[in-house]
């Protein structure tokens, strides 16, 4: 019995797909939350926040998921170098990839846990995470980001800070972008 060169390949794609899905499984399990791309209008208003900061050099998207939000903020704003932290295998990859892809010079995508990253360089830090998350950078943010430094956050407010800002978008789950800024 022989097996057809096509039959071969769509064994290796299925199973090529098996681990990916596995991959983005085992990482959400791990990190307590799957990545999740940001809305248009969600992307489009974090944009306008921060097209509206001055002094904007380096910004660190902690959990850039699959890149939508970094690639965004890139074609914005060609001057701004964007670091995107991820540690799900999969959504790493296609970032990375469509990067490449796009010869997109300043943005970045590390491997890394983002309660393990050093954000003294951050001008400004974008989240998309959960509330146990911020929970947990609270403190890490209170150590490490320089003053000054603005943090933006979608959906969930970050324990303990008083945003300067809170925008509601036009999308249907009316969702809040929360802006904060580092004391002085």
């Amino acid at each position: 019995m022989t097996i057809s060169a096509h039959t071969l390949l769509s064994g290796l794609f299925l199973f090529i797909a098996l681990l990916a899905a596995l991959s983005i499984v085992f990482s959400s399990w791990r990190n307590g939350i799957s990545p999740m791309p940001t809305s248009a209008p969600v992307r489009q208003a974090v944009i306008t926040e921060l097209s509206k900061l001055s002094g904007i050099e380096t910004i660190i998207e902690a959990g850039s998921g699959w890149g939508t939000l970094a690639f965004q903020a890139s074609r914005l704003n060609p001057g701004w170098r964007i670091i995107g932290i991820e540690n799900s295998p999969v959504p790493l990859a296609v970032s990375r990839l469509i990067s490449r892809w796009q010869s997109n010079r300043n943005t970045v995508f590390i491997n890394k846990d983002l309660y393990e990253y050093a954000f003294e360089e951050a001008d400004a830090v974008l989240c998309y995470l959960y509330p146990g998350a911020m929970s947990r950078l609270d403190p890490i943010f209170r150590e490490k980001l320089a003053s000054g430094t603005y943090v933006i956050s979608i959906c969930f407010a970050l324990p303990g800070w008083t945003p300067e800002r809170v925008v509601t978008c036009r999308d249907m789950y009316r969702t809040k972008i929360y802006l904060y800024k580092t004391p002085l």
